[in-house]
């Protein structure tokens, strides 16, 4: 068994036996950089998030293994739907222009991810083993996605992991203006009425911060982690049982309550 000392970081893993230092260890620079190494198998992943650690390397990179301080979240009843986003959801989701689908083309999903043009990044962090254990724990009902399809083209979505009635979020692509907004909007609404109460959103971004995203400590975000992973919420592919019109009113009506209380 490897034996772990703070001073070591960022620390070398074997392939096996699957362990992880304490995310406390993590590196102050760069942010949260804790280990090296390892494996990109499911249990892998899934003993990663179960600590509250990710991976995210370039492709000439290792596998890097991170749990940044602070920890970005998006508490799911405080995703602020402007406007703007309203009135796409009507034109595009009530009219069914657009249909939400969620777990029907869950490895389409994370190519386009994958694929899509992002500013700032050159190339990308899913690679072909993340595809293979990322759809694996998908066959095992950890892994999910949310599509947005506009007839038979798949215009947006998002994919993440469940554990518990914690989601981690993983990634998100549009091919058309907001349709990732409007998947993730579905999914809080879903995740919403099953009794999560947070999205791991793992590193700060002015756009999820403008989506409701805030900051935890480590400390606090592993709190959360703990309580919420140990929930019961039986592994098993999801699909919506939403009526779209009245989830979403009363979501909103749902926060505007919360913010007078706030108020009081």
């Amino acid at each position: 068994m490897q034996q772990f000392h703070a001073e070591d970081a960022p620390f070398w893993l074997d392939e096996s036996p699957i362990a992880f230092p304490p995310a406390a260890f993590a590196l102050r620079e760069p942010d949260g950089l804790l280990a090296i190494g390892g494996g990109l198998s499911p249990q892998w992943i899934l003993a990663a998030y179960r600590q509250g650690i990710f991976p995210w390397f370039n492709p000439e990179d290792p596998i890097l293994w991170w749990s940044p301080n602070p920890r970005s979240v998006l508490p799911i009843k405080q995703l602020k739907i402007r406007r703007s986003l309203r009135q796409r959801w009507k034109e595009k989701v009530l009219s069914g222009t657009w249909q939400i689908t969620l777990d029907t083309n869950f490895s389409h999903v994370m190519a386009h991810c994958a694929n899509i043009p992002r500013n700032g990044q050159n190339g990308t962090w899913i690679n072909q083993d993340m595809l293979y254990s990322y759809s694996d724990l998908h066959r095992q009902g950890y892994a999910h996605s949310v599509e947005v399809w506009q007839g038979d083209s798949l215009i947006g979505g998002l994919y993440g992991i469940a554990i518990g009635k914690m989601f981690f979020g993983e990634s998100m692509f549009a091919k058309s203006p907001d349709a990732s907004k409007i998947a993730l909007t579905a999914l809080c609404l879903q995740l919403n009425k099953w009794g999560f109460t947070w999205i791991d959103t793992q590193v700060e971004t002015p756009h999820l911060n403008s989506l409701g995203a805030r900051l935890l400590s480590r400390d606090e975000f592993e709190e959360k982690l703990q309580q919420f992973t140990q929930k019961t919420f039986k592994p098993q592919r999801w699909q919506f049982d939403l009526d779209w019109q009245q989830a979403l009113h009363d979501y909103l009506q749902q926060q505007k309550t919360n913010d007078k209380k706030t108020l009081i």
